[in-house]
């Protein structure tokens, strides 16, 4: 069987980060831009993050705050009270709060800037993303010869397999380039494989002179870069010099540790690179003796810290520093600043400062440290000596050369000053806890003021430290330890403003402040750090568990996977829908709409010497009118309504004829109507102004095809390709045609054609005449009130594409053209202005037919949310879809152009594509029903307001592939399916008062219709979190209840007790704690309210390790079967006995609800069994109304009796410890840790279970299933190190020796471990009665994974496929696809990985430009569309 590995969602959360200068920052100003707009243009840095094999870059800029509502009156009523007389901020807190005094010690930045200061905010902003072929291990920046150049950072990237790319932003193509790629994969090191545990770590020199990979076996690989002149000088003259400046890097080479440093240098657990040296000097934590808890007595304190110098030149690595006697559990180094030295190592129950003359300082922070080390410790008192913390899975940075923060596994963030005496530092001091922030996996300074505290577990935090300035009273800096806001429980967020106080200055000034209560103080400045929030990251974290369940859209019931996702407080639910969740709010069947729906704000227009204008700004009003359209009767219908008081729809005006577009007009006091054969000018009111009718020498034209209204224009395509353009004269309230003779002949032809206005000042022409504006637009000769009022809030522009494929930008109103392109023809991926003058047109003898590759809608819009950048939106008659991004062009070209008197400084680089598969009816057919029938496809642009403060500028794609076009902050271009079999009509509405309603004309009507609140369109799955501050590791969905059974996860306190009772053993003091063990409880959750109708709780010592709703046998219902809850748990008792384990089996029954509950109906949880064993419950399900159940190295398979016990049946000694069991009517998979994978039968006459076949390799297996197609079976498995199989079950092969032996078809390195799987229906349209297989997979690093049947004929196509663009295209970083997908065998010649496509791999090709997909399926003997046919078949999320 031949199969897909698609991947739905890539991985959450983040690993890996860096911050560097990699972008070249060019923020774009708008036309005439206010102060806070020109304070606004600063981009800081980029922050790249990367996790398993998606890398992001994202931008950190700086930028206003939103103005929050009745901000604007309290500064018209300041604005009211003299200069001077207004109250101080003491004197407002003291009236409102009456308490007679004031707190002159609260912390206030003393900077004149202090408005500045709060009306900033610092928000992240997605640049790019790439899903590399390569699992990321590290990410770093450098700075290389080229840096002194274009002032840009370069790229460092480790993968696993020990590969190291060097990447580049390129502005030709805006995105990432590859400079080299090191790889030592064949390095002598990674030939063996005991150390399956390694980690690998890149560390780069503080001043970039060389980087380090860590490699098994306690070596590292060197990458020296050149950084001067002086050093290219040195090379050997007999080498090009060219060549030599082109590579940025000398020749790498391994460093073993234990030959070439120091024999004792065994077992690294650590080492960073120290600033402040003349050479290269690293500092190695190793542990030469490894030991552990209960061999403390025997070897404590075993790990040592050595400094050496790495001298590039002679390669000498002298030691100069070597430290020992360090804790047995130091797990992390952190250098410190260059003007303090040393370095910091993190253990789990202390922080130890290590300084040049190897001096060690200790800061214990619990009691087990002086417990397992004999290592000097300070004597504490007060609460330092209660402190009770666990430094397992945290991180820490410094804030400055003194101050660093630490972050716990739970999020909380502590200060901890390194305080000083004189040149050196005297001890260590920790103040409480600041705040609570994201759970730590990687933590970065950004900038000079930033830290980024990366999480795999949850959303990734962007932090803001900076050390301001204070007044204090004296008697504030009279603690000797860094004193802080300690908040409280709480207020114990991120989102708090937190200060550290950090020295005084000691020189006191008197202040006027000080007076209080007629009293003067001393007062005295210090220094203050100041944490706040800035931006989050969202991610869902790992997933723990997956199922279906059935969610309510309104009154639309469609399915939802939800996902059992994060850990500890990050933990709850994330729900995931395949298309954009909406619901209805309202039918409006009197409207119609099936040709077109257009909500227009329109109103009564003002007056002023009898003009009309309206006031610029005023953008936010709600639409007033609703235009609709049918096509019958013959020749078509529309009507014009407006809302009454009672929320109805009246309709006002109906007008016989097919409307083509309408939009307001003249500063939207009037409404210009775009008709069949005529141009129409209404009032407010639907009553007619003016009409052109579309006439030539009083003949009528060839019928109006399509339109575009941009205020004071008017574009009309004809359906002779022919183009019409008006423009509307204010004065008169009134349009006219307008001259396009620059554009060429009256016979020019155009295929799609559309206008868009700029508010960003992205589009600015270069080197305008005296005659235009600044930015390039042309100056209309005359001045209106009109004009004036609107000046400077947009720029409008024209886009046309002619039949020959070519592209073209003119400026409005004096249409100069300022772009010019061809390469649109084919989508190639950047679009650059060729400079050609206007393109000719062709002859029209014989009329053109339309042709697949023709462009049926061209459209630039705005996409985005807070900052929306206009993209250019490309149609195809043939389905497909590219979507660019417009990108400003850095330099204008050297040679001035004879076609252009000012270029446009754009180009358009391709971000998305999407081929759609088209059914098109005959185009000779032009019968009046043909006509009806005919679906339009148009793209529709849109801004919405989801929720309060959100804006969201968008496009909508109508016709048989409904989609939303959108794109947030912190992600790129997402194409959500709108659920719909077809829509023909589309338009945003505000007619009732709320800015998040859509008009939409489906298959079922047209309807008035919202997004569900609170859905996350950031991820490639429309995704909705439900937050529950806990872990689930269990969740299946109960169907004859719909309701949701979970078994969360949190920390008991653990102990053993003797045979009377007592505890063995207590803590002795109070910073010495119990030890945890894991502990769950069960959970009965309606997936409508998300709340707990009812639970269970196990034993503090007891855990859920399985978890499955299984159909048994009873006599308790007609059907003599019904649905149970089946657990199997774990019950630890120490390290001296063995773990036992119970199957427990529990009922959902329907109780008497509560006459005072709001809930109808009220389900509970019934315990009917409990079934002790001498082993853990490791694995449970269902087999033909039995219950299959692991117990150590046995299956059982056991029938409930009488609802109340459990009578086993049959049983079988299987392998270690069975990890997962899967069943299909009466055939079991057993999946086992060490065994792999069997195959049985279990017959009931006798009963008895069979092995039909078992794998005879040793894999750990952790997650069995199913997969069937096309009267196929297969059985697919994962393993540990996420390498996805796929067994045969074959007799009549001689090599399953008779059907013994499971033959393994294909094997594909998925790169991560698969923690749980669905199998589901996928029915494909030529058979619906006979479904295929299709699994979907939740991952340990919260990617979605599908595993989707491919038909014989189509795989066959795209293996072919697979070679050509593993070839054929260059890859991110240069990584090979097929070498990532491999798998090590040794009991095979060849890799076996012909059996499953890459799904990543064969993406590229649908972003691929026409002539390169052309040329790669002529290779393989297909054709270009046959590909996209078996692209498109595979089909969506499920």
């Amino acid at each position: 069987m031949q199969a897909l590995r698609q991947e739905i969602l890539p991985a959450s959360g983040v690993e890996f980060v860096t911050s560097l200068h990699l972008t070249p920052y060019v923020l774009p100003t708008p036309p005439n831009p206010s102060a806070r707009q020109e304070f606004a243009a600063r981009a800081l840095c980029n922050v790249v993050v990367a996790r398993s094999n998606i890398l992001r870059i994202f931008e950190v800029r700086e930028e206003p705050a939103p103005v929050p509502e009745g901000v604007e009156d309290e500064r018209e009523r300041r604005g009211k009270v003299r200069r001077g007389t207004e109250a101080v901020e003491g004197e407002v807190e003291m009236d409102e709060q009456g308490e007679g005094f004031v707190n002159m010690g609260a912390a206030k930045p003393t900077s004149q800037n202090d408005n500045a200061y709060a009306n900033i905010r610092t928000r992240m902003y997605f640049i790019r993303e790439h899903r590399l072929h390569g699992t990321v291990t590290g990410i770093e920046s450098v700075k290389i010869m080229s840096t002194l150049e274009d002032k840009l950072d370069r790229l460092l990237v480790s993968f696993k397999d020990a590969k190291l790319a060097l990447l580049e932003w390129s502005t030709a193509i805006h995105d990432l380039i590859t400079v080299s790629i090191h790889t030592y994969e064949r390095a002598p090191q990674l030939m063996s494989v005991d150390a399956p545990l390694f980690r690998s770590q890149l560390r780069v020199d503080p001043l970039s002179r060389c980087a380090a990979l860590s490699l098994p076996n306690d070596a590292i690989a060197v990458l020296p870069f050149y950084q001067s002149q002086a050093e290219l000088d040195v090379m050997d003259q007999d080498q090009d010099q060219a060549q030599i400046r082109d590579v940025p890097y000398s020749p790498s080479f391994i460093l073993d540790l234990i030959t070439d440093v120091d024999e004792r240098l065994h077992n690294v657990i650590d080492y960073v690179f120290l600033p402040g040296f003349n050479n290269p000097t690293i500092a190695v934590l190793f542990q030469p003796q490894q030991t552990c808890t209960g061999r403390l007595k025997e070897f404590k304190d075993t790990v040592k810290l050595f400094i050496f110098t790495l001298d590039l030149v002679t390669r000498a690595y002298p030691v100069i520093n070597a430290v020992e006697g360090l804790p047995y559990d130091s797990n992390a180094l952190l250098a410190c600043d260059a003007s303090m030295g040393g370095v910091v190592v993190l253990t789990s129950n202390a922080i130890i400062y290590i300084d040049r003359t190897a001096r060690k300082i200790a800061l214990p922070v619990n009691g087990w440290a002086s417990r397992v080390s004999d290592l000097a410790l300070p004597d504490l008192s007060g609460h330092e000596a209660d402190r009770v913390m666990h430094l397992e899975g945290s991180r820490c940075i410094f804030a400055d050369e003194h101050m660093m923060f630490v972050v716990l596994r739970d999020g909380l963030v502590y200060p901890v000053e390194l305080v000083p005496d004189g040149r050196t530092v005297s001890r260590l001091s920790m103040a409480p806890a600041l705040a609570q922030t994201a759970i730590p996996s990687a933590i970065r300074k950004v900038g000079d003021e930033y830290i980024f505290v990366g999480s795999a577990v949850g959303p990734s935090a962007l932090l803001k430290a900076s050390r301001v300035e204070e007044i204090i009273t004296e008697e504030m800096d009279s603690s000797p330890s860094p004193a802080a806001v300690v908040p409280s429980a709480d207020k114990m967020d991120v989102d708090e403003e937190e200060d550290l106080y950090g020295e005084s200055t000691q020189n006191a000034m008197v202040t006027s402040n000080g007076h209080v209560n007629g009293s003067t103080e001393n007062v005295k400045k210090r220094s203050v750090i100041h944490l706040s929030l800035c931006d989050t990251l969202p991610a869902h974290g790992p997933i723990a568990d997956l199922t279906f369940s059935i969610a309510k859209n309104g009154d639309r019931s469609v399915p939802e996977l939800v996902a059992a996702t994060g850990t500890g407080l990050m933990g709850g639910f994330t729900l995931f829908q395949r298309d954009l969740p909406t619901r209805v709010k309202r039918k409006l069947h009197a409207i119609g709409g099936g040709r077109g729906m257009w909500a227009l704000p329109v109103r009564q227009p003002l007056k002023a010497n009898g003009v009309s204008y309206e006031k610029a700004g005023s953008q936010m009003e709600n639409d007033t009118v609703i235009v609709s359209t049918d096509a019958t009767p013959s020749p078509g219908l529309s009507r014009i309504a407006t809302r009454t008081a009672k929320t109805d729809i009246t309709i006002t005006t109906r007008i016989p004829g097919t409307t083509i577009g309408a939009a307001p007009f003249f500063g939207r006091t009037a409404i210009l109507h775009v008709m069949t054969n005529a141009i129409r000018v209404l009032e407010p009111d639907g009553t007619e102004r003016q009409i052109i009718k579309d006439l030539e020498n009083q003949m009528s034209r060839p019928k109006i095809r399509f339109c575009s209204i941009c205020d004071p224009f008017v574009l009309i395509l004809r359906e002779d390709d022919s183009l019409g353009l008006f423009i509307g004269e204010p004065e008169r309230g009134k349009i006219r045609r307008k001259d396009m003779s620059p554009m060429g002949e009256k016979t020019s032809r155009y295929l799609a054609g559309s206008f868009f206005n700029d508010s960003t000042g992205l589009f600015q022409a270069q080197g305008a005449s005296r005659s235009q504006s600044a930015n390039g637009v042309d100056t209309p000769a005359t001045t209106t009130l009109q004009t004036v009022l609107n000046s400077g809030s947009k720029t409008q522009w024209l886009i046309l594409v002619r039949p020959q494929g070519v592209m073209e930008i003119w400026t409005l109103p004096k249409l100069s053209l300022v772009f010019s392109t061809i390469a649109i023809a084919t989508l190639q991926s950047v679009l650059v202005d060729s400079f050609d003058p206007p393109a000719a047109s062709l002859p029209q003898a014989p009329p053109r037919k339309p042709q697949d590759l023709d462009i049926e809608q061209v459209l630039v819009a705005p996409l985005g949310e807070s900052s929306p950048t206009p993209h250019l939106f490309v149609f195809m008659r043939s389905g497909q879809l590219s979507i660019y991004e417009a990108c400003h062009l850095d330099q204008a070209p050297e040679e001035p152009q004879p076609a252009r008197s000012s270029p446009l400084m754009v180009q358009f680089v391709k971000v998305a594509s999407r081929a759609f598969a088209i059914q098109r009816a005959e185009e000779t057919e032009k019968t009046i029903l043909a006509e009806q029938k005919k679906i339009f496809r148009h793209l529709i642009p849109f801004v919405t307001s989801p929720s309060p403060g959100v804006v969201l500028s968008g496009v909508f794609f109508t016709g048989d592939h409904p989609s939303w076009l959108l794109a947030t902050d912190k992600s790129g271009v997402r194409i959500h399916s709108s659920g719909h079999n077809v829509v023909h009509a589309f338009t945003a509405c505000s007619l009732w008062e709320s800015k998040g309603d859509f008009l939409l004309y489906s298959d079922e009507g047209p309807s008035l219709l919202e997004w569900m609140p609170g859905i996350q369109i950031a991820t490639d799955l429309p995704s909705r979190f439900v937050p529950r501050s806990q872990a689930y590791s269990h969740l299946v969905y109960e169907s004859s209840t719909s309701l949701l059974v979970a078994s969360s996860v949190r920390q008991a306190k653990f102990t053993t007790y003797d045979d009377d009772g007592n505890c063995l053993w207590e803590p002795d003091a109070p910073n010495v704690t119990y030890p945890v063990c894991d502990c769950s409880s069960l959970e009965l959750i309606s997936p409508e309210t998300w709340t707990v109708m009812d639970g269970y709780e196990f034993s503090p010592n007891e855990s859920v390790n399985a978890m499955d709703c299984v159909p048994l046998e009873t006599m308790s219902t007609e059907t003599g079967s019904k649905n149970f809850i089946a657990v199997g748990t774990t019950i630890n008792r120490g390290e001296d006995l063995a773990v036992k384990g119970a199957t427990y089996i529990f009922e959902v029954v329907e109780v008497v609800s509560d006459p005072g509950s709001s809930a109808k109906r009220l389900y509970k949880l019934n315990l009917r069994c409990r079934d002790e064993a001498k082993g853990p419950v490791t694995a449970v399900c269902g087999l033909n109304g039995y219950l299959v159940s692991s117990m150590g190295q046995k299956i059982y398979v056991r029938a409930l009796d009488l609802d109340e016990r459990l009578v086993g049946v049959a049983f079988l000694d299987v392998g270690l410890y069975v990890t997962c069991l899967r069943s299909l009517k009466n055939l079991l998979l057993i999946g086992d840790s060490v065994k792999s994978v069997w195959f049985v039968a279990f017959q009931e006459d006798p009963y008895k279970l069979v092995v039909l076949a078992k794998d005879i390799h040793h894999h750990c297996v952790t997650s069995v299933n199913f997969l069937f197609a096309d009267n196929r079976l297969s059985i697919a498995t994962d393993d540990e190190d996420g390498i996805f199989r796929m067994y045969e079950y074959n007799p009549h092969d001689p090599e399953s020796k008779d059907g013994q032996i499971l033959l393994c078809r294909t094997e594909f390195h998925a790169q991560v471990q698969t923690s749980t799987s669905l199998a589901i229906a996928r029915r494909v349209k030529e058979d619906p009665a006979l479904p295929q297989s299709k699994l979907i997979c939740g991952c340990a690093d919260g990617s979605l994974v599908a595993i989707v049947p491919i038909e014989e004929s189509s795989a066959k196509r795209l293996q072919l496929l697979h070679g050509q663009l593993t070839r054929n295209v260059q890859h991110v970083a240069a990584l090979n696809p097929r070498a990532f997908r491999i798998v090590r065998n040794d009991y095979f010649s060849k890799p076996l990985i012909k059996g499953i496509l890459d799904y990543n791999l064969l993406a590229h090709f649908e972003a691929l430009p026409i002539d390169r997909q052309n040329e790669m399926t002529r290779q393989i003997g297909t054709e270009r569309t046959t590909i996209l046919r078996d692209w498109t078949a595979i089909g969506g999320a499920w």
